[in-house]
């Protein structure tokens, strides 16, 4: 039977706003518990540089698993950011001043930073749409679709550098800015997640497109019926996705002060893992943009937790894997006992 689209129902012919859930409050018991516990085990966590870092580094992933989420209420996934993120940093890379490669595609045309930006979202939001037009024209299950995209994108990453890393000789300090610059001493990537963040909680709970989203995944049917523009809709939050995707592309080259193969390898798995720790259900229908960033945080905080350690990046998939398998599973239980 199909859950209804919001226990809250329709009033006068407007979507109703979806409530606040508890998973939020406890997410953020557990992240708070996290950190109160690494406090007292290192005192290298608890300062105001580590912090500033775990906010650098989880900027970047947690872009993307903002836009993942909206994408995951809606009943679907993106396994392809990761590659987007890879494909957006080359090519924006290769048109920014100074960029060099052995590639036969960095060549010497090159343009003002704001415009090399712009194609860069503009390749991302391509991706982006492609996945929206493939999985609402073909009805192919997203994770399906994505993963053909995700293989594709990264063989055109592949194609594109020709294997070569694109480097700055040297980087204009504008593009800089964005991956290593700081505003009033915060990050500048911090500054772009939390506008990212602040847009898509304000466009998911007081705009129309917001509540379209969450009714599309409780109930995609019934909000057919009820006249909502269901594969539009869709469409829209894939494009959306892929465009975020490529901010990040964009913040993580300038933050390396290169573009390589490997950038945003299995970014797409650390984004949804935030997302499902944030209460996101994998069903759609039910999640927020501020629990996936408690979720982000959550996964950030153990990486460097880890980091402080000294643990091998073997060991830090382990244990991110393990936490994603634990959300799913609690995420599994939780409908089980609603359906009960």
């Amino acid at each position: 039977m199909d859950r209804p689209v919001d226990a809250d129902a329709p009033k006068k012919g407007r979507w109703a706003r979806p409530n606040i859930r508890a998973e939020n409050l406890a997410s953020g018991v557990v992240l708070l518990g996290l950190v109160i516990v690494l406090s007292g085990v290192s005192p290298a966590f608890l300062s105001f540089s580590n912090f500033l870092d775990i906010a650098r580094v989880v900027a970047i992933t947690g872009i993307i698993a903002a836009g993942m989420t909206l994408v995951i209420i809606t009943g679907g996934i993106d396994l392809s950011v990761g590659s987007t993120v890879g494909l957006v940093g080359a090519v924006t890379a290769s048109l920014v001043a100074g960029s060099a490669s052995n590639s036969s595609f960095v060549t010497d045309f090159k343009l003002p930073v704001p415009l090399a930006v712009l194609v860069g979202l503009a390749v991302g939001a391509a991706i982006g749409f492609v996945n929206g037009l493939i999985i609402t024209k073909t009805h192919i299950e997203p994770f399906m679709a994505t993963l053909g995209t995700m293989i594709f994108v990264r063989g055109l990453v592949y194609l594109f550098t020709g294997g070569y890393p694109i480097h700055f000789e040297p980087m204009p300090r504008d593009f800089a800015f964005i991956g290593q610059g700081a505003l009033f001493a915060i990050p500048t990537p911090v500054w772009l997640f939390a506008i990212v963040v602040a847009t898509l909680w304000w466009a998911s709970r007081r705009m129309s497109v917001g509540r379209a989203i969450y009714a599309i995944g409780g109930n995609p049917e019934a909000a057919r019926l009820s006249g909502l523009k269901v594969d539009r809709t869709k469409i829209l939050v894939y494009t959306l996705l892929g465009f975020l995707a490529g901010l990040a592309g964009i913040i993580l080259t300038s933050r390396l002060a290169s573009a390589d193969t490997v950038n945003g390898v299995g970014y797409e798995l650390i984004a949804i893992s935030g997302v499902v720790i944030g209460g996101t259900s994998l069903v759609g229908g039910r999640g927020s943009v501020i629990g996936s960033l408690i979720g982000v945080f959550t996964v950030g905080v153990i990486q460097n937790a880890l980091n402080l350690f000294g643990a091998s990046t073997p060991i830090q998939y382990v244990v991110t894997g393990l936490v994603l398998l634990l959300a799913i599973s609690l995420d599994g239980i939780a409908r089980l006992r609603r359906r009960t």
